[in-house]
């Protein structure tokens, strides 16, 4: 990830009030962390056929008796604001690869708990964000599972998919398998799905 060079701040109420694309228009692919408006690298094929493929295999994988469940892939979550005393320098709003929510109407400001699962994909330049600080992030918003895709030395074919469970009494992830061939999920859907058919172009 990259910084604008204008160093370009927003605060909340900038925002909540701007045009939904109004950030993507300006920079491209964007995050606000503290307030600061990162700008993302622009993903690869592979990362792109990943993200795709897995969202959809999520979306066939939900059956009539499971409660209602949206998936969504690159859609704006916020964060709980930093405490600063400056207005832009608080916000906090992330678009995760993607992410499983309840039916509930959507809402930037409250989608964080609504979420049942959320993916990243690891690229090269976001492979830091997405072990460390992502995984802390999503933890302590109570998301109760956060499986990162990681690539092998090509970054072109998975190496292995870490799953991650939430131990609620310390709002931290616990490793809980780390898929080697295909991905297997028990909650919040049953799903199988083998890596070749994430990967195949």
């Amino acid at each position: 990830m990259t910084n604008p060079d204008d160093g370009r701040r927003c605060s909340a109420e900038e925002f909540l009030t701007a045009e939904p694309d109004a950030f993507s228009s300006a920079f491209g692919d964007v995050e606000i962390v503290d307030g600061l408006v990162v700008q993302l690298m622009s993903q690869t094929e592979a990362h792109d056929t990943v993200v795709r493929r897995l969202a959809s295999a999520l979306e066939d994988a939900r059956t009539t008796s499971d409660p209602c469940m949206r998936v969504s892939s690159d859609v704006a979550v916020r964060f709980p604001d930093t405490e600063d005393s400056r207005p832009d320098h608080r916000l906090n709003v992330r678009y995760p690869d993607i992410y499983i929510r309840d039916c509930e109407p959507y809402d930037v400001n409250a989608v964080r708990d609504h979420i049942m699962l959320v993916v990243e994909v690891v690229s090269k330049s976001t492979a830091d964000t997405d072990t460390g600080i992502k995984r802390q992030l999503y933890a302590r918003a109570g998301i109760p599972v956060y499986l990162i895709v990681h690539f092998a030395k090509d970054w072109e074919t998975i190496d292995r998919i870490e799953e991650y469970r939430l131990d609620w009494s310390g709002m931290r992830y616990m490793p809980h398998q780390v898929h080697r061939i295909a991905l297997v999920l028990e909650q919040p859907v049953t799903l199988a799905v083998t890596f070749d058919q994430l990967q195949r172009l």
